[in-house]
């Protein structure tokens, strides 16, 4: 769904590497006269205990550089289930994780990045680890309508890479995927509170555009969903809340279309955007005021 800049630098990185294809081919070859294989290998179908570790790694990188990263996948693994005494075994590891992650076989991807962080947590390759794992649920973000279970796991591996690999090439690229995922979720409330609100249930919407405004305060969804606790308010009579949310929208989002909607709405009732009554809504204005809102 998104971009891969860090899987991009990998991949690059690995096309370098298979320039020296020597041991690569050779083992080529010896797949190729094991059947006339033509597409994909599977387990079984090799010896690997024939070939070295550096053979293997460099038929991975081989898959790499021709586009083949499930065959690549597979070298790597063989790799590590072979020589995991290996100085190459590191390595394998992390190369298993990025080339699951270009096959989108995030699981696989996971669980090979979860074992590099997990065996060797100080190593250089560590940020990037935790940066595909994150990715593995990040790139699964799809539309709204969906359940938000991967979204909640992608905001809390990246929050992981911005916390624990501050100071690495991966942290930047980690905060702008947080914040397009936390404005993700926002959007998952509104969407259910519309929905709400198109059915005269007033209540349960505005549940849910509160949420957006206390929890969700930083996203893009903010001045709408005041917006839309003014058109809720009103239809409940509850005129001091509404005016709040005006009031709100007044201070924060004067140049919004949403604010011009919540003008035209309030006024055309007699009414002023202006704080009122002690609600939920004067708390959060009251705040804001001071400074600690937004």
């Amino acid at each position: 769904m998104f971009g891969r800049q860090g899987a991009t630098r990998r991949a690059k990185l690995a096309a370098k590497q298979a320039a020296n294809l020597t041991g690569a081919l050779l083992l080529t070859a010896a797949l190729a006269s094991c059947g006339g294989i033509t597409g994909k290998v599977e387990r079984g179908d090799v010896d690997y205990e024939q070939f070295t570790a550096q053979q293997i790694f460099e038929r991975g990188e081989y898959d790499l550089a021709a586009n083949k990263p499930a065959l690549a996948a597979q070298s790597f693994s063989e790799v590590e289930r072979l020589y995991p005494y290996s100085d190459l075994t590191k390595r394998a590891v992390i190369m298993q994780a990025f080339s699951y992650h270009l096959d989108e076989s995030y699981e696989e991807s996971r669980s090979a990045a979860q074992r590099y962080i997990d065996f060797y947590p100080t190593d250089e390759d560590a940020a990037y680890a935790q940066y595909l794992l994150a990715l593995s649920y990040y790139d699964q973000i799809d539309e709204v309508g969906r359940d938000q279970g991967l979204t909640f796991q992608a905001l809390q591996a990246l929050r992981k890479v911005i916390e624990i690999y501050p100071d690495s090439e991966y942290a930047r690229s980690a905060m702008l995927k947080f914040d397009l995922a936390f404005d993700h979720l926002a959007a998952k409330e509104m969407e259910v509170g519309r929905f709400y609100l198109k059915r005269d249930h007033f209540t349960a919407s505005i549940n849910r555009f509160r949420v957006v405004v206390e929890d969700f305060q930083t996203t893009s969804h903010t001045a709408e969903a005041l917006h839309r606790l003014v058109e809720a308010y009103l239809s409940l009579g509850l005129t001091d809340e509404a005016q709040t949310a005006g009031a709100i929208l007044g201070h924060n989002f004067r140049s919004t279309p949403w604010y011009q909607d919540s003008y035209r709405l309030l006024t055309s009732r007699g009414l002023k955007m202006e704080a009122r009554g002690d609600n939920w809504l004067a708390q959060v204005y009251r705040q804001m005021i001071k400074g600690q809102w937004l």
